[in-house]
């Protein structure tokens, strides 16, 4: 037995599939294959069941896999802080993100990282924020990026604000609404909606909005992807509310401000307890692009997690 078959195992796993596992640790499938097969001979013991379709973790996989977790997280914090010892960031990134971070520029964020920590790497999820913050809470990822109504703060994990904004209403450029200048609640009563499914984390405030105004909405629509919300505006068939940095130039679609709306917050998380070395360098980043003329400190200064934990 020995780490590598290990990484093998928490990768298949993690990603249900012996292809992504393999994509993953940039090996062959059949090398990948081969590898546990042979660590389930040593251990006597079947790890995955796999059929064409799926490949779930046996209950022996299931108490194995605890263990393999632990190790290989020991030994990936073991390199690093020998790395760390000689001013170097080493290891994988894992940043969780929504799709609808508008704070900053994630792709920019992640490009700096990698010009200031070569030797990085990073791993994207995206998600909803609900999810994301369970995950950062579980160890699962270093980072991540949430958007929650304004009477919400995350729980279980330091965070940061980063930025809030009003959301607007998106409307077809042919609507009724068009060429208000403003809008309350009360004028989108009894129009067709699209939105984030329900119980997400990015449907929450508008729902809050309406239910604290008595106002009854149709959300004829649901879907996971803000860009399909929009896509669905501009083909006339229903209206929105998002975040007016999500909102891109658009002849077929209006943004249209709301008197009294609903309000995003966008955070930034991580893990509170002793943050890995390639978490700290992003929040430093993060800090640096989201810092104000008159913080206490300067973007070279701003050192991560240091820095706020609520």
């Amino acid at each position: 037995m020995d780490l590598q078959q290990l990484r093998y195992v928490v990768e298949v796993a993690s990603s249900s599939s012996f292809t992504r596992a393999a994509e993953r640790c940039f090996v062959t499938q059949s090398a990948l294959s081969h590898q546990i097969a042979a660590l389930e001979r040593e251990i006597g013991q079947r790890l995955f069941v796999r059929s064409s379709r799926s490949v779930r973790t046996t209950e022996a996989g299931e108490a194995f896999l605890l263990h393999a977790k632990t190790a290989v997280a020991a030994a990936d914090q073991a390199r690093e802080a020998a790395a760390a010892a000689a001013g170097r960031v080493v290891g994988t990134l894992r940043l969780g993100v929504i799709p609808t971070v508008t704070a900053i520029s994630v792709p920019l964020a992640i490009a700096r990282f990698r010009q200031a920590h070569p030797e990085a790497r990073v791993q994207l999820t995206m998600g909803n924020s609900d999810a994301l913050a369970a995950a950062v809470r579980e160890g699962e990822l270093d980072v991540a990026m949430l958007g929650l109504r304004a009477d919400v703060v995350p729980s279980g994990v330091a965070s940061r604000e980063l930025a809030r904004e009003s959301l607007v209403a998106v409307v077809p450029s042919a609507h009724r609404l068009a060429a208000r200048a403003e809008l309350a609640l009360e004028d989108l009563a009894g129009e067709v909606f699209a939105d984030f499914p329900a119980g997400t984390s990015g449907r929450a405030q508008s729902d809050a909005a309406f239910a604290d105004s008595g106002i009854r909405r149709d959300v004829s629509f649901e879907a996971d992807s803000a860009e399909l919300i929009l896509g669905l505006v501009s083909a006339g068939l229903a209206i929105t509310l998002l975040a007016p940095g999500i909102v891109a130039a658009s002849s077929d679609a209006v943004a249209v401000k709301i008197v009294g709306g609903p309000v995003r917050v966008e955070y930034v998380a991580w893990d509170p307890r002793a943050p890995r070395a390639v978490a700290s360098a992003l929040l430093g980043i993060i800090g640096s692009m989201t810092a104000q003329p008159d913080d206490e400190a300067g973007p070279e200064e701003y050192s991560g997690p240091a820095l706020s934990e609520s």
